[in-house]
């Protein structure tokens, strides 16, 4: 079974180009330098999964055919990855919206939105049904089968998803030894490589995604979450290992 895999964001929180900046990745007239806040989507031609509602979910959607959304997978509750989840309302039309995300996740977003959950909610809001996912144990969407796993966002525990032989990674500095049977030998390993150099507390750089992309044994690897330090799309491309490679907003790969 196929998976068609698409880019709807590849940077990080505040986007690229970032507001007042003048290097020369923000003045690039590239489109593939200009980078949306990170998010993906996942589709057969009977499921439709989306990766993190961020602030840009509307302006990303308003590119992609219209149709029922079956899942929606949330790695972690930072404003840059569930910031557009009130967005998700035209999709209810096809009926109440399957939202997948972990303990602290659920409650963070009955917090930032809690009219989203309230018992009598005002018409207009979202219909959405929050399931707490448990690592590790398996969500069935449709004929696809996800499994959550954990990598950590400096100290936070966030969640990292398989879906078949696709693994989806974002905002991880570090990993435990326990998860790793569950990201192994991935036909297409997604994870975040924020820039370069200097090192950052809680991201990934680009050395350290490299060697885990080495470390799993993923076949090919597409970077996401990127900042404007990385880089010239284009330029860092032709650095990188050829299984290893920028990822840019709109890319589609199945």
């Amino acid at each position: 079974m196929n998976l068609k895999l698409t880019f709807l964001g590849t940077g990080t929180s505040v986007g690229v180009p970032a507001i007042g900046c003048t290097c020369k990745v923000c003045q690039s007239k590239d489109p593939h330098d200009k980078r949306l806040r990170a998010s993906a989507m996942v589709e057969t031609e009977q499921t439709r999964i989306l990766i993190d509602p961020g602030p840009d979910f509307r302006q990303q959607m308003l590119g992609q055919s219209f149709r029922k959304i079956d899942a929606v997978l949330v790695t972690h509750i930072h404003y840059d990855h569930v910031g557009g989840l009130d967005d998700i309302r035209p999709f209810c039309q096809f009926g109440e919206v399957n939202i997948y995300a972990d303990e602290i996740t659920s409650r963070g977003l009955m917090n930032t939105v809690p009219y989203c959950f309230a018992e009598n909610r005002y018409p207009g809001a979202p219909k959405i049904n929050l399931h707490t996912l448990q690592y590790h144990q398996p969500i069935q969407v449709n004929e696809l089968e996800v499994i959550p796993f954990c990598v950590y966002h400096g100290k936070l525990p966030i969640t990292g998803f398989r879906i078949q032989n696709l693994v989806y990674i974002t905002d991880m500095k570090t990993m435990d030894e326990s998860e790793l049977p569950y990201v192994m030998n991935a036909d297409t390993l997604v994870v975040n490589a924020l820039r370069f150099k200097p090192d950052h507390h809680s991201h990934q750089n680009v050395d350290d995604a490299i060697a885990f992309a080495r470390r799993v044994g993923a076949k090919r690897t597409f970077l996401t979450h990127m900042c404007h330090d990385i880089g010239l799309h284009e330029e860092v491309n032709r650095m990188l290992p050829p299984d290893i490679q920028l990822a840019y907003d709109g890319q589609v790969t199945f």
